[in-house]
């Protein structure tokens, strides 16, 4: 597949072992003024290679495939120096396929049911920085959140907490509460690149790999 290139465009891989549905996806998000489909891979090895000769901004990747697996080569792409964002797309929502791969360091995990619209926004918000959820399973996270909380857990979150910053802390909290960096510079008052740079400190001092694990410190703590 050739593609122009634009600095401005999203560069999207899309992974998956079905060739009907990376047929069907590269269909339906081909064609935007601000994406290009780069490339498609059909498993997670392939979708390593892919990455190392496309340099995709976004992969979107299904779970479950043969020799290497989407959470496999998520967790293998965000080993690296500078990787892609990941979005997970796949038919379940079950607790350890969305905690799988937001371990594995995922920036969003949709369902492949969810509108092509919504796959389309999600697609920009990541590739903007943003992590995205479909509802059901941010509802899955909510759920984790409360069924697994305890002293234990509070106590280890808010002690990693305890090393930030107060403006480190402010804007941990407002990733905890699902605010976009815009949302979140508008609210503390300031810029969109001083958000993000307080962002990147957050994923070093926390050791995460994305925002929603920021956000599942945050309430495990117990702050929101």
């Amino acid at each position: 597949m050739t593609t122009t290139a634009n600095p401005d465009r999203v560069r999207l891989l899309v992974v998956d072992d079905d060739p009907l549905v990376r047929s069907a996806l590269v269909l339906m998000l081909g064609g935007q003024q601000d994406l290009t489909v780069v490339g498609e891979a059909s498993d997670g090895r392939e979708a390593l290679r892919r990455v190392d000769e496309l340099h995709p901004t976004v992969v979107l990747m299904d779970i479950r495939m043969p020799r290497m697996s989407g959470l496999e080569a998520t967790r293998a792409l965000h080993q690296r120096p500078d990787p892609p964002h990941v979005i997970v797309l796949t038919t379940f929502d079950a607790d350890e396929h969305v905690l799988g791969a937001l371990a594995a360091g995922a920036d969003g995990f949709l369902l492949k049911d969810t509108p092509p619209p919504q796959i389309l926004e999600a697609i920009r918000a990541v590739a903007d920085g943003d992590p995205m959820l479909s509802p059901s399973v941010t509802r899955t996270l909510i759920d984790r959140i409360r069924d697994d909380s305890g002293d234990d857990r509070e106590d280890v979150a808010r002690a990693r907490l305890g090393v930030l910053t107060g403006r480190e802390q402010d804007v941990a909290l407002a990733v905890g509460r699902g605010l976009t960096n815009a949302e979140i510079a508008r609210e503390l008052h300031l810029s969109v690149p001083t958000v993000k740079a307080h962002v990147s400190r957050l994923f070093d001092k926390l050791q995460v790999t994305n925002r929603v694990q920021i956000a599942i410190c945050v309430h495990d703590a117990g702050l929101v």
